[in-house]
């Protein structure tokens, strides 16, 4: 049994700051796929580089301070690899690591920012991942997808729905393609435990006290492929814990 996190800590060296390499070493828990590093690895200090009880692997985008991708993990990878596609790697937007058992890919979905002005972009991403995925499964793989997919898939996934329907995270477009991915063969875990219920959210903006005042999105997820629904007995938001504009979320899987 396993615990796997993910978690957009929206710039690793002020998580760090925030005391969070602690809460990773009480939490321990058998992989954290990162997301939104906003560094190269020479830029990180050994505090970040040498966590005591993990493997640590960084994907950094070529431009500095943006997106990035990173993993702890307890075990050690058979092998490491990224999406394969330039435009994808250039932003350091997907780390894959594959274990024995199963195959967890960490993902930074684009933002398709405001007026879908990289709407195009995001869903191709979207493809090439679900692209991947689908290879992963077809080669016999457990294939378990997290990250932060700048998708809200349905209305229970935030706070204001009818206010958001033509911004970046709730554009048509984008819900369609998570109602297509989910219906080619993928569970959305949390959804899995907690069918129907709203209020579940992982991101707040920074402004009009949102956090405080519980005003979210759901758009940080765990997805694993329909044949390994049952293998997962659990799946958790942890909205209490602080360091990020994003929380951390889990899952429990037998692999």
């Amino acid at each position: 049994m396993k615990k796997l996190f993910s978690w957009n800590v929206n710039g690793i060296r002020a998580w760090q700051n925030k005391g969070m390499v602690q809460w990773l070493k009480e939490v321990s828990p058998d992989a954290l796929a990162i997301q939104e590093t906003k560094a190269m690895k020479e830029q990180l200090d050994t505090g970040l580089l040498e966590v005591d009880g993990y493997h640590s692997y960084f994907m950094s985008a070529a431009r500095k301070g943006y997106s990035g991708v990173a993993l702890y993990s307890k075990e050690e990878p058979v092998s490491i690899e990224t999406c394969g596609d330039s435009r994808f790697d250039d932003e350091g937007r997907v780390l894959i690591a594959h274990y024995s058992s199963y195959t967890l890919v960490n993902c930074y979905f684009p933002n398709s920012q405001p007026e879908g002005r990289r709407l195009d972009y995001k869903l191709a991403f979207c493809d090439h991942i679900l692209s991947k995925c689908n290879d992963l499964v077809s080669s016999g793989r457990t294939v378990v997808l997290c990250g932060d997919y700048n998708i809200a898939h349905t209305e229970i996934d935030l706070k204001n729905p009818k206010r958001n329907e033509q911004n970046p995270g709730f554009l048509p477009e984008e819900r369609q393609w998570m109602t297509g991915f989910l219906g080619s063969g993928y569970i959305d875990t949390f959804r899995r435990f907690h069918p129907d219920e709203p209020g579940h959210y992982t991101w707040w903006s920074y402004r009009f006290n949102a956090r405080a005042k519980d005003i979210g999105w759901r758009i940080d997820y765990f997805c694993v492929n329909s044949a390994a629904s049952d293998l997962v007995s659990g799946a958790e938001i942890h909205k209490d814990v602080m360091g990020s504009d994003h929380c951390p979320v889990s899952i429990t899987i037998n692999v």
